[in-house]
């Protein structure tokens, strides 16, 4: 009897471990590239919407970009192509609004580091990027369409 207790008890703790690091109805808890809490950042959180209708936290800019360049290196996540993203979300670093990830403006090199490391700072425009510059540093200034794996990889040096 009590070695039934003991498995019923330790099957209790691996579902309620499982459903914390990886998602459902909720949203992650934990960012899936740093295993970072994600509401620990809040001023560097960013959302990645599937066409399932499921949402993806991250706690940075970098660990969503690593995953969106390369989402089968994180299969629980069930996503195989950049196809089956939808929609990706960034915070304006400056006011912290919510805005399309593909339509902000990204700050590298900047003074401000991100919560592993070296990180590019989203703003919404490409004036506030430069407002960004001229206050933090920064020695690029560049559209979503200019990121790409390498430089994110860079950032993980």
């Amino acid at each position: 009897m009590a070695i039934r207790m003991v498995l019923a008890l330790l099957m209790l703790l691996s579902v309620a471990t499982a459903s914390e690091s990886t998602w459902g109805d909720t949203p992650n808890k934990r960012d899936p590239v740093y295993q970072l809490n994600v509401d620990d950042y809040p001023k560097f959180q960013t959302e990645m919407v599937l066409k399932n209708g499921r949402t993806i936290r991250f706690a940075s800019v970098k660990a969503m970009l690593h995953f969106y360049f390369r989402p089968y290196r994180y299969p629980e996540y069930g996503v195989k192509e950049r196809s089956e993203i939808a929609k990706m979300y960034v915070r304006d670093y400056l006011d912290g609004k919510r805005i399309d990830a593909t339509k902000a403006w990204y700050v590298f090199g900047s003074r401000i580091v991100g919560p592993h490391g070296d990180d590019l700072i989203p703003l919404s425009s490409k004036t506030r990027a430069e407002l960004y510059v001229k206050r933090h540093g920064g020695t690029r200034i560049m559209p979503f369409e200019k990121l790409t794996l390498g430089l994110v990889r860079y950032l993980d040096m």
